[in-house]
């Protein structure tokens, strides 16, 4: 693992989940509430959520959290493709693990698949970086690799979200052109080889068949009997 600490970046306080855990009753969902804390870690992961919309959640372990952003249409491997995504509240490391079925009616209801994962190595200081609004860093995963780049865009008055670009570095890995044939691909989960389709009814509970209410089945055997009797007087 490429840690921050071998680097000799600065490991800061970890950011809090308060937001993560507001949001989630986990009482009802499986998701982890969130415990594990660590400096210099080098996760990343990217996981594909078919919630309200379909979209792609990408997470970068800072400062004991996993940093995340909403992408809507995934990440590309076009350097002329960059692709808006959204700042998200901070995730528990253990959410790097999580794929399953989050119940319809919760927050972000919907599978959840490890679409991707591996480390990631920053240019620079992360936390200063994050901080400016701008991420230069090298995945190496199963399915992204090589150069890319986060940047923060500038916010729009009254807006509440915070947009941000996912962009492809023009390296060995960047395929120009290629749009979103990464994800046609590779549709399938790193770590179990499920689908979304699959990792739902996985996560379905089973409807076991309706038994018979033997109350109601004795009379009628009760009275079939008594007609029969009668036929034969």
């Amino acid at each position: 693992m490429l840690g921050d600490r071998r680097r000799g970046h600065k490991v800061r306080k970890a950011s809090s989940l308060g937001g993560y855990r507001a949001k989630r009753n986990f009482e009802k969902t499986t998701e982890p509430r969130g415990s594990a804390v660590r400096s210099g870690g080098s996760l990343f992961v990217v996981q594909k959520h078919a919630a309200r919309r379909l979209h792609y959640d990408f997470r970068l372990e800072l400062n004991g959290v996993l940093k995340s952003w909403a992408v809507a249409r995934g990440p590309s491997l076009d350097p002329a493709d960059r692709r808006l995504t959204v700042h998200v509240e901070d995730h528990p490391l253990e959410y790097g693990d999580f794929e399953g079925a989050i119940p319809a009616g919760e927050y972000g209801g919907g599978a959840v698949m490890v679409w991707d994962r591996g480390t990631w190595l920053p240019d620079g200081d992360p936390a200063e970086e994050y901080a400016k609004g701008r991420l230069r860093f090298s995945l190496e995963g199963k399915k992204l690799k090589g150069r890319w780049f986060l940047a923060r865009m500038r916010g729009r008055g009254g807006e509440k979200r915070e947009n941000w670009l996912l962009i492809k570095s023009d390296d060995e890995f960047a395929r120009p052109g290629a749009g979103d044939s990464l994800l046609d691909e590779e549709p399938l989960s790193v770590v179990s080889g499920r689908s979304l389709d699959a990792i739902a009814a996985d996560a379905a509970p089973v409807r076991k068949p309706r038994r018979r209410n033997p109350a109601r089945t004795i009379p009628l055997r009760i009275c079939a009997a008594v007609r029969s009797t009668r036929l034969i007087e």
